[in-house]
Order: C-alpha cells, then sequence, then structure tokens
C-alpha cells in the first residue's frame, strides 16, 4: 500500500476547502498496516465538514484501530473541485489519514444517514476503482459494506454492496474482522468472494443481499428468501446491551477547519420508548440504554481536555430524558471536569415536555443563542395521530423558560404531509409560532422565531410505512398556506425542505432492488450531493423512473395494504410488524400512547431477548390516558387484550437497560 500524497498534494491548491483533504486532526491515529491486519476504510458519503463529526464512524476508528488484527482509516466524499481533477489525473479515492488509495483497503464501509447520499456511495465506488455492481468484483476487490439508519432497508443499494450491517457496530465489526482475516490468509484465491460472502451471511446481524432471490409478481413484491438452508431467512439487528462497556470515542477527532458541529460530542445514551410514529430512529434504536453519569463526566472531562473545545453537546434522541441531565449539567463547569466555568453545554434533542427553568439555566454557559423545539405538528389531534404527545402548555412552558434565561430566538420545528392532515392543522403551526414569538415579547423585544418546515417521509420500520407520501404538488400547496399565514405575523419567519427533493427521497426510504438501476441512471446523468439544493434536480429521478417504467406514484404516493410484502420484511429491527400495523390503526384512531418505559409494555418486541420480565397489567387504561395497540383503539373501545408491563423505573433491571 502506497501513499498517494505526492500526487494529491499538487491538486490542493486548486480547490475551494484543502483542509478537508490533508487529516493530522488531533485524535486520529497513525495507522500500522500490515499483511496479517484486516484493513477497514470508513466512509462517510458526503463532504468532510459533515462527515467528521459523526459519531458512528469516530466510535468505529477508534475501536478498529484498538485491534491487534485490524487497522482502520477514513475517507469522505471529494467536493465537485476535487473530484474532476481527480478524474482528469487519474487519482482515486484516498483516505484522508495516510493518504492509501481506497481500492487497496479490505473492506470499504459507508455509514448510511440519509436516503439522498445513494447516489454519493456508487460515486465513492467508482472514484476507488471498484466496480459500482458488487457481481462485477473480484477477489482483491474491497467488501463493500453499508451500515446506519438507512440500512434498515438498504434494498436500493443491494446490487452494489456486498453486505449490510442492521443496528449497532461495535460488536459485529470484531467478528466481521475474523471472518475476513481468515479469508485473507487463505489466499483470497479466485472464485473465494461468493464463499467468504456466505460465511459473513452466518454472522449475526450482517446481511448480504447475494445471498438472497427475490420474486416478483407484478408490480408487487412476492418474497425475498435466501438461496442457501445455512443462510438466515431473517436477519436481526445487532445491540450493544450495555453502553458502559463502549466509552468511545475516548480520543474524539478535533478538525483543522470548519465542521458543521464543531464541539464535542459525548453521548449520553441510545434509544427512545417515546413512540412518536414518524420516527425511524425512536423506533430501530430501541431499547432505550442509558449510559452511567460517571462514565459521562469522564468522557466530557477527557474530551474537553484533548480536543480543546469550549463547547460539549450531550447526544441523544432526546437528551432531556436522560435520568442523571442536570447533575451532569452541573458538573460540566465545575473543578470535576476541570473546566472553570468557560464551557458552554448544548442539548440538541430537546423534548418540550422535559425543558424546565433550571434546565435552561444550565445551557450553553453564558451564550443565548437560539433555542430548538420540535412540535411537529400545528395540532394537539395531529400530535395525537404521531404520539408526539406535548400539549400547547407544554410548548408554552418550555418557551417561556427559555425566553426567561435570555434566549432571544426560537427554531420550532414541523412536518407537513402527516396522515391524516387538514388544513386547520397546518394553519396551527403559525398559530403556535405567533404565541411563541408573544411568550417571548415579555422578556425581550428582539423575540423571534423561526418555522422550519420539512416534508413528511415515511419510514420503514416505523407503523406509518404503510402511508401513502403527499405527492409534491400537495406539499408545495401546504408549505404555501404556511408561508402566506406567517408573513402576516410579525416576529415568525418560516423556512422550508424543497417538496422536490422530499419526492426523491421517498422514492429511496421505501424502494425495492429495482430501484438500483434508478439510482445508476440519476449517478450517472451527474446526480451527486443530492441532499445539496444546488445540485438536486427531480427530473432527473423522474427520467430515471420513466426509463425503467417504474411509477413515482406507485413508490411513494399510494397507501400499502397490511398483507403486502415490504421490501425491508426479511430485515428485522426487533419489532413486531403487527404491532407496527395496530399503532397504525390507533394513529387513524387519533389515540396517543404513553412512553412504555414508565406505563404498561405494548409489545411491541424490542426488549423480549434484553432479559426483562414482562407481567400482566390491567387492560383497562388508566383515567386520562390511552395505552395499548389495536383495532378496539382504534375504534376507541377499550383493550380487551392483556398488556405486559416491565419492571417500574424504582425497579432493578439489570445492566441491559439503565434507566
Amino acid at each position: 500500500m502506497t501513499s498517494l500524497w505526492a500526487r494529491i498534494e499538487p491538486l490542493l491548491a486548486r480547490v475551494q476547502k484543502p483542509a478537508r483533504y490533508i487529516g493530522c486532526e488531533d485524535g486520529a491515529v497513525t495507522p500500522r498496516h500490515a499483511p496479517d491486519r484486516v484493513s477497514w476504510l470508513l466512509a462517510y458519503p458526503d463532504t468532510y465538514e459533515i462527515g467528521l463529526p459523526n459519531q458512528g464512524l469516530q466510535i468505529l476508528y477508534e475501536i478498529l484501530n484498538e485491534r491487534d488484527d485490524a487497522v482502520a482509516e477514513r475517507t469522505y466524499a471529494p467536493w465537485h473541485d476535487l473530484e474532476a481533477l481527480m478524474r482528469r489525473h487519474g487519482v482515486p479515492l484516498f483516505s484522508v489519514d495516510t493518504h492509501l488509495a481506497a481500492g487497496d483497503f479490505d473492506l470499504l464501509a459507508f455509514n448510511l444517514s440519509a436516503e439522498l447520499v445513494y447516489t454519493n456511495v456508487l460515486n465513492m465506488v467508482d472514484l476507488a476503482g471498484v466496480p459500482v455492481r458488487s457481481a462485477h468484483r473480484e477477489p482483491h476487490h474491497p467488501l463493500v459494506v453499508l451500515g446506519g439508519h438507512c440500512a434498515f432497508n438498504p434494498e436500493p443499494l443491494a446490487d452494489f454492496v456486498d453486505l449490510v450491517v442492521l443496528g449497532e457496530g461495535e460488536e459485529v465489526i470484531g467478528e466481521i474482522t475474523e471472518v475476513v482475516r481468515d479469508w485473507k490468509a487463505s489466499g483470497r484465491t479466485p472464485g473465494s468472494r461468493e464463499g467468504v460472502l456466505r460465511e459473513l451471511s452466518k454472522v449475526p446481524g450482517v446481511y448480504v443481499p447475494a445471498m438472497y432471490e427475490v420474486e416478483y409478481d407484478g408490480p408487487q413484491l412476492r418474497a425475498v428468501t435466501p438461496r442457501y438452508s445455512d443462510v438466515p431467512a431473517t436477519v436481526h439487528k445487532r445491540t450493544v446491551a450495555d453502553l458502559a462497556d463502549w466509552p468511545y470515542p475516548k480520543h474524539p477527532l478535533a478538525p483543522l477547519t470548519e465542521v458543521v458541529h464543531d464541539r464535542l460530542a459525548v453521548e449520553v445514551f441510545r434509544g427512545c420508548t417515546r413512540g412518536c410514529r414518524f420516527c425511524q430512529a425512536g423506533m430501530i434504536t430501541r431499547p432505550v440504554r442509558e449510559r452511567p453519569a460517571e462514565q459521562v463526566r469522564t468522557m466530557i472531562a477527557n474530551g474537553l481536555r484533548s480536543t480543546g473545545q469550549s463547547e460539549v453537546s450531550l447526544t441523544s434522541l432526546s437528551t432531556a430524558d436522560y435520568s442523571g441531565i442536570e447533575q451532569v449539567l452541573q458538573s460540566v463547569n465545575s473543578a470535576e471536569c476541570g473546566t472553570n466555568g468557560a464551557v458552554s453545554v448544548s442539548l440538541p434533542s430537546l423534548r418540550v415536555d422535559a425543558f424546565t427553568v433550571g434546565l435552561a439555566s444550565q445551557v450553553s454557559g453564558g451564550r443565548r443563542s437560539g433555542l430548538t423545539f420540535a412540535p411537529e405538528a400545528g395540532s394537539w389531534r395531529l400530535r395525537s395521530v404521531i404520539n408526539k404527545l406535548i400539549t400547547e402548555d407544554d410548548l408554552y412552558s418550555a418557551v417561556e423558560s427559555g425566553f426567561s434565561q435570555g434566549w432571544n430566538r426560537m427554531k420550532l420545528y414541523f412536518l407537513t404531509g402527516l396522515p391524516t392532515e387538514q388544513d386547520a392543522d397546518t394553519y396551527g403551526i403559525v398559530d403556535l409560532a405567533r404565541n411563541c414569538v408573544q411568550i417571548g415579547r415579555r422578556h425581550t423585544n428582539r423575540a423571534s422565531v423561526t418555522v422550519s418546515l420539512g416534508g413528511f417521509v415515511p419510514k420503514p420500520h416505523t407503523p406509518f410505512q404503510w402511508f401513502g407520501q403527499n405527492t409534491t404538488d400537495e406539499l408545495r400547496r401546504k408549505v404555501q398556506l404556511v408561508r402566506d399565514a406567517a408573513e402576516r405575523t410579525r416576529g415568525v419567519k418560516v423556512k422550508w425542505h424543497d417538496p422536490k427533493a422530499t419526492a426523491a427521497e421517498g422514492i429511496a426510504a421505501r424502494g425495492d432492488r429495482r430501484i438500483g438501476n434508478v439510482m445508476e441512471r440519476v449517478w450517472r446523468d451527474g446526480g451527486v450531493f443530492q441532499e445539496w439544493s444546488e445540485f438536486f434536480r427531480l427530473s432527473r429521478w423522474e427520467e430515471a423512473m420513466a426509463a425503467e417504467g417504474l411509477s413515482i406514484e406507485w413508490y411513494v404516493n399510494r397507501h400499502r395494504d397490511e398483507d403486502e410484502v415490504l421490501p425491508w420484511d426479511h430485515l428485522s429491527a426487533g419489532l413486531h410488524k403487527d404491532f407496527l400495523w395496530l399503532d397504525w390503526q390507533a394513529a387513524l384512531a387519533e389515540h396517543g400512547l404513553e412512553d412504555c418505559r414508565w406505563t404498561p409494555c405494548y409489545d411491541c418486541g424490542v426488549c423480549t431477548g434484553y432479559g426483562i420480565e414482562h407481567v400482566v397489567a390491567s387492560p383497562v387504561p388508566p383515567a386520562g390516558g390511552s395505552q395499548g395497540t389495536g383495532q378496539d383503539l382504534a375504534r376507541g373501545g377499550e383493550v380487551p387484550v392483556q398488556l405486559l408491563t416491565r419492571p417500574r423505573r424504582d425497579e432493578p433491571v439489570g445492566a441491559e437497560v439503565s434507566v
């Protein structure tokens, strides 16, 4: 493996941001490659400034480099200026750590966090000098790996990748390494690629698309079945039971140039049981597992010391729900963390109903720039449909807490195009924003609220996976309703996501393998960086779909039936499909379900394998609340089935789910 630096360096003077490509960050390692070590190139299919802060990539980078039989480096999607120079001068995709050619690594592993980066994956594989389609690769080519949230429906990329990791990677990457290590030791003989893929398909949590046959019945998917008897019919996700065993990253990367989240990030817990029906992350990352508060404090202190950062972000899907949040916040600017009061704290995922004056007073140190909350819908009725069970009073209380502690600006995130949405719900978005501005003006004459509006895309493994997404025209109409109403409201601004990009995201999110040809057409037509507005054109996607004889309406806008085979049915996030269907029916009946950590369990299926003892609870919902799922809930009656419950918060549950 030979460094390409001598060929890369002359090109960097001709690009916008050469610091994207030089490496040398504090926290980076100097890897020691050897024939008996499995080499991983961890790739983020977007620019350096977006990919560098990604915690998943940093965690795997450290874990692999701690192993005696592995080595890991990083790469990011080159911006269009450098890509053009690379192609012109014959320079392949390279690692930023030691500038080795991507094609010389054993595995090229992508973290997928959004559907519109799929074409970037194809582009980076091609830049690496690797055949884009997996069927055309030889034993000497890297194995192309996918992971991340979008890996829970990898079918649109199935023909381009060799293996997919479902769930969390801390443990499974070691098992993959061992299989590949043995394959390398055997000499990677001609024809051995299929054999190693078959072995990898036996690793729990690893899905190898080439090991499965796909059958269609006209436009409908009939079945996805294994080609061999020793290949699992269903691939189950991997879950780390105890975060205390994995205190990573121990040495966070400190970038040399500005990045999107330029602060120390410390993960406080994984999973979410709030049950928001639109939220794929909340569904696929269950169960909730908290990191011990003492470990969080240690990671903060060590991370601030090693990176020199002056801001720390405590990350999770709902950070204010962390049971030790106020104690951790109090310790950040204390002698315990060695910060002398100079560090600001951000909580990127704030639940409106968990944000208090006490919490507000401890966030962001002396800075009071802006706070962000996500009501998601403009009315209580629609929030009951999507199971975002926060009231107007919850929102106004949180906003009051923020403004009273010195904030001047609030951002409110909303979705439009949600199931059962009516125009009254849409107008309710501006009503909420207007009332928040009025609250703010009791504290400052500079109070403002920005409404951020995104089009809803139904995602796999959620109760809304059967919902027909709104058309582009309908989403555009709803955005205009909000814009028109906001123009008449002083202090309220509106930002919105392009409905055309929402349509393309919908094609990728619930696509089957036939969408792979569409992805390749879009890419070959120049469709890279599709999540960047300056490079996105819906016409590329429309033309590619038409060329493949596929209907956007069929893939994106139609409702699915209960008995339809979905492209991801053979991939399990741990959730029972009937649980998701019954929760979809409860949504249509406008019934919300409380957080299952503190109420009777709804038997979603995730916790069964984590040693949690379920006991029978009362089938009748408590006064003022609604629990359970099913057709009877959808009809508005009592639940004539047994509900299950897990131990209460004050009962011991073991290390598997520390709450």
